[in-house]
């Protein structure tokens, strides 16, 4: 039965780790400040810096809480998600103003991520009921087979800072359907929205050691998590050197990993397209959240028939974006999330500009006017005639760039597309159904879309990519299902003989 939902403001990010249904500070006792992007003069709140201590007791929590998750029916499993829901439903408007505040997105994106997060706990709820295996028939007489799902036991999850609620939500809510228990570890850039997702599913009545949560920084608790034994399963969502260095360390101890990292993400825009709308798919795949997401449209691939035309209406249109406050709803797009963040994108642009030798035709610099001197806010920035092998071609910015670049046809457009270390998403604009399902077919992305932007997902379809974009496994869909839970093949017996399977009898 779900407890009563507390909406009070105050409970919605409470400054402390959640380790075995208390919430408990640091054991040394150190502590970190949330800072708002917008203004770093506003401090969201101060978190518990914690260590492998604190990894150590919640891993112990965790274990504790999968010894009782484990017998409870999947069924039931699903309807705790259900109450999860509610209770999102309920504090969506507080939660999405609290994410506005602490990473700069701007409201009414930030609400579309907390609906994500309502989404996925009804879809899993949903798949409660569809906890199926297999039946088949064996090989020998009188014997029943068939294959059922078990839980694994303790999962570790990383999560970034630019979905900072429906990420956790992709990652925690198949993992405790499958009747595992989790140590979830929010980006060190997002630690208030972590603690309030956390806060929701323990009103909505959570188990005790279920889900914890400890805070702190990756070379720190992170580590901690990836290293520790009795973690048996790590989801980690971040950059590809990251994921790297947590592969090699879970291979160590063959531990099950799954990666979701970078992108390097095309639209095609091909000379049949219809322009108004590649120019808005344009506009909101690139400059969305900032470009901070990993499905940005951070290259744009046009037919020489029209490259010119698309580039100036793209110029105009992004120059007339409004960005400032994120909980200001008249504002396109918010500030990039920190100052590395920051640099690493002034960085990329003199890259451009100078080692490169693009064309820079829009924006390029900090903004700096009044209200925004204290933010990390960016122009919409465009850069033109940029060739395939460019670095700002070929490597991942994480902000609002993106690069244009000029094809002779459909097939170069694919080959310039695929011809990048990443394959998450990728997008074609066009009116010929032909070269769309050619594009669906030989695109190297785990996500294509056909007369739509590269940004966007729905929850219950496969999320992930290729190359240096994953490790081959999916997040979302009844896909992530196979992360957090493992097979087993049953046999009955009944003939009441030795029956020797795998053995010759065909004589």
């Amino acid at each position: 039965m779900a407890r009563k939902a507390s909406t009070a403001k105050q409970d919605l990010a409470p400054e402390l780790n959640f380790i075995g249904g208390r919430w408990v500070p640091a054991g040394g006792g150190e502590t970190f400040p949330s800072r708002s992007p917008a203004d770093t003069r506003k401090v969201v709140g101060t978190f518990p810096r914690s260590s492998a201590a604190d990894v150590k007791a919640a891993v112990a929590a965790a274990q504790q809480g999968f010894a009782k998750w484990r017998l409870v029916p999947a069924p039931q499993r699903g309807w705790m998600l259900a109450a999860c829901a509610k209770v999102l439903r309920e504090r969506k408007e507080e939660l999405s103003n609290l994410m506005s505040r602490e990473m700069g997105k701007p409201l009414v994106e930030a609400r579309g991520d907390v609906q994500e997060a309502i989404d996925c706990a009804d879809y899993y709820a949903g798949e409660g009921r569809r906890w199926f295996g297999e039946t088949t028939h064996s090989e020998l007489p009188d014997k029943f087979a068939m294959s059922i799902r078990c839980p694994i036991g303790v999962c570790g999850m990383i999560a970034p800072w630019n979905f900072p609620v429906a990420i956790p939500a992709w990652k925690i809510f198949p993992a405790i359907l499958c009747g595992n228990a989790v140590v979830f570890k929010p980006a060190e850039d997002s630690p208030a929205c972590g603690a309030a997702f956390v806060k929701a599913l323990e009103d909505a009545g959570v188990p005790e050691g279920v889900v914890n949560l400890v805070q702190g920084f990756g070379e720190e608790c992170g580590v901690a998590l990836v290293a520790h034994p009795d973690v048996r399963v790590i989801s980690f969502t971040g950059s590809s050197e990251t994921g790297s260095q947590i592969a090699t360390a879970c291979g160590k101890t063959l531990k099950r990993c799954s990666l979701e990292m970078g992108g390097k993400n095309a639209q095609i825009v091909l000379e049949d397209a219809d322009l108004d709308l590649a120019l808005e798919g344009a506009l909101w795949g690139a400059f969305g959240t900032a470009g901070q997401r990993c499905t940005a449209t951070s290259r744009l691939i046009l037919h020489k028939k029209i490259r010119k035309e698309f580039v100036k209406r793209l110029i105009k249109a992004a120059g007339q974006l409004k960005i400032g406050d994120p909980l200001d709803e008249k504002n396109h797009y918010g500030p990039l999330v920190n100052e590395q963040q920051l640099k690493r994108v002034q960085r990329y642009v003199e890259i451009g500009r100078k080692d490169d030798g693009a064309k820079l035709v829009l924006g390029g610099k900090r903004i700096m006017a009044k209200g925004l001197e204290h933010g990390y806010f960016f122009e919409p920035t465009i850069f033109d005639e940029v060739k395939p092998n460019m670095r700002i071609a070929q490597e991942e910015i994480f902000g609002p760039v993106t690069a244009a670049i000029e094809v002779k046809s459909f097939e170069e457009a694919v080959e310039v597309l695929n011809g990048v270390p990443y394959g998450l998403s990728s997008a074609v604009y066009t009116r010929d159904v032909n070269r769309a399902f050619r594009a669906i077919r030989d695109l190297q992305a785990g996500i294509t879309y056909v007369n739509g932007p590269t940004i966007g997902a729905e929850v219950h379809l496969p999320f992930g990519g290729v190359k240096n974009t994953g490790n081959g496994h999916r997040e979302a869909g009844k896909q992530v299902l196979d992360i957090f839970s493992e097979w087993k093949s049953v046999y009955v017996d009944y003939s009441g003989r030795l029956q020797k399977a795998q053995i010759d009898v065909s004589g």
